[in-house]
């Protein structure tokens, strides 16, 4: 990349118009990389104070790392920033971590540890919870298609509430509380028609869509539901969609659920309002999402004025942040494979792109390929004085679309078998990883003050034939 006379270095014509041409690669934002993330004297990346050098060293790469401290102290953010507005408004806030981000039993132990509840989305994840020591009243479940087992799991394990995601499930759930001899608490999830402001498919309040039901059918439904003895109805449930960077969506949602939370108080007690989760991050620079302070306090004190519209006492309150707690508390290790120069026309104009391959990819995180979502890489093993090139960041499977990062200006003297580091990739990049092309899914390993540890090991190629019983079938015939 040429530089001009007056030192500013000139943007790849193939580049987008929000990626910014780095003066200094080594630089790491405080934006979209954990706190611990630092350059120790000879450039090498440090995260949680343990050497990027160590970490593959000892665990291999792919390797997904979690900063424990970054985690725990989200956690306590997103509490103490609904809390403290919710508490002057002389109501009580329940935090639920939504598990689908990120899950496995230890990082359910943080959550539990931090006071928080975990909102569950399947019989597997109600699992975790529990083999982490979860009590069930501390547990809430969701899902649009909860089979009968998953239901009755969750009431004889006590599960504090249950989202009544359709009219079938309401008698489902009755049946099966009462042949347990038990109340159970259920939420009514509502199809707001609100449309948040993120990718297709992450707004999932709109109207032609699987969750929740009509706001024209829940005063109704809400009936049914009172009129068995075995549920009690706690309120209403609203999550507007992922990845929102605006209130407004919030508001406006909260809105239409106190209006019918205010005409359902008419027939019976309604303690709780849920809206949800959602909350955006910034997975690359120029991203800016609200401030987590500020967005609370702005859902609290709309939460207040319109239930003072209304003329109702605002109800408690409770939220399920999941990936702005652990999508930047997660950094992903990969080592780079191959480089390839290839020269592209766009535009009119042509230019260099340079193909960095690495040893994971969209096995591993999804996102890029699934919402065309955008991620940041930096050169992790060593700091860098080299010209910045276009870089796209791409893995190993059998698909063009396998792309881990599209855009990043990244070293132009990078080699290969050094190693790259892609922050915020704690949320919905295990969750989803698969064992495309035979990959065994990576390992996840948390730092934190100087020290590593194994929080899930990586899949071997024997863990993958382990299921396949042809394979095991003639095992037991050569024996």
């Amino acid at each position: 990349m040429s530089v001009p006379q007056n030192g500013c270095r000139l943007k790849n014509p193939l580049a987008p118009d929000w990626l910014k041409t780095p003066t200094d690669l080594n630089l790491l934002s405080e934006r979209i990389w954990p706190a611990s993330v630092k350059r120790d004297g000879t450039g090498e990346m440090q995260i949680g104070g343990v050497g990027v050098g160590e970490l593959a060293s000892k665990y291999g790469t792919p390797l997904y790392v979690i900063d424990e401290d970054e985690f725990r102290n989200r956690l306590n953010l997103l509490s103490r920033a609904f809390s403290t507005p919710a508490r002057d408004l002389g109501v009580n806030v329940r935090m639920y971590y939504a598990a689908k981000a990120l899950l496995t039993t230890e990082i359910a132990r943080w959550v539990h540890q931090e006071g928080y509840s975990i909102d569950v989305a399947s019989g597997g994840e109600l699992a975790v919870a529990l083999a982490a020591g979860f009590e069930g009243a501390k547990i809430g479940m969701h899902g649009n298609n909860k089979s009968l087992s998953e239901i009755s799991r969750a009431v004889s394990n006590g599960v504090n509430s249950i989202v009544i995601d359709s009219e079938l499930e309401i008698e489902r759930i009755a049946s099966i509380a009462e042949s347990n001899s038990v109340i159970q608490g259920v939420r009514l999830r509502v199809n707001s028609g609100v449309h948040a402001s993120t990718h297709d498919f992450l707004a999932t309040a709109r109207e032609d869509q699987k969750f929740g039901v009509p706001i024209e059918q829940v005063e109704s439904l809400v009936e049914t539901i009172r009129s068995h003895s075995s549920l009690r109805f706690l309120g209403l449930h609203s999550h507007i969609g992922s990845q929102i960077f605006v209130v407004d969506g919030f508001i406006e949602a909260a809105r239409r659920l106190l209006e019918l939370h205010a005409k359902l108080l008419g027939n019976g007690e309604v303690p709780e309002l849920n809206l949800g989760g959602g909350f955006g991050i910034a997975y690359v620079e120029n991203e800016k999402p609200i401030n987590i302070k500020e967005l609370a306090q702005r859902i609290i004190s709309n939460v207040a004025s319109i239930s003072a519209e209304l003329g109702i006492n605002p109800p408690n309150l409770c939220f399920e942040p999941g990936r702005i707690i652990a999508g930047p508390s997660g950094v992903t290790l990969y080592n780079v494979g191959t480089l390839k120069d290839v020269e592209v026309t766009a535009n009119g104009k042509t230019a260099i792109r340079r193909y960095v391959s690495v040893d994971g990819g969209m096995s591993d995180n999804l996102r890029s390929s699934l919402y065309g979502a955008e991620y940041s890489a930096s050169l992790a093993s060593r700091a860098t004085a080299a010209e910045p090139v276009l870089a796209r960041v791409v893995g190993k499977h059998c698909e063009s679309g396998d792309i881990v990062v599209n855009n990043a200006y990244l070293p132009s003297d990078m080699a290969i078998n050094e190693l790259i580091a892609v922050p915020a990739t704690g949320a919905y990049c295990y969750s989803l990883a698969s064992n495309y092309n035979y990959l065994g899914r990576p390992p996840i390993a948390s730092v934190r003050g100087g020290e590593s540890r194994l929080l899930v090991r990586g899949e071997t190629e024997q863990d993958m034939l382990a299921r396949d019983e042809g394979y095991r079938t003639e095992l037991i015939d050569e024996s």
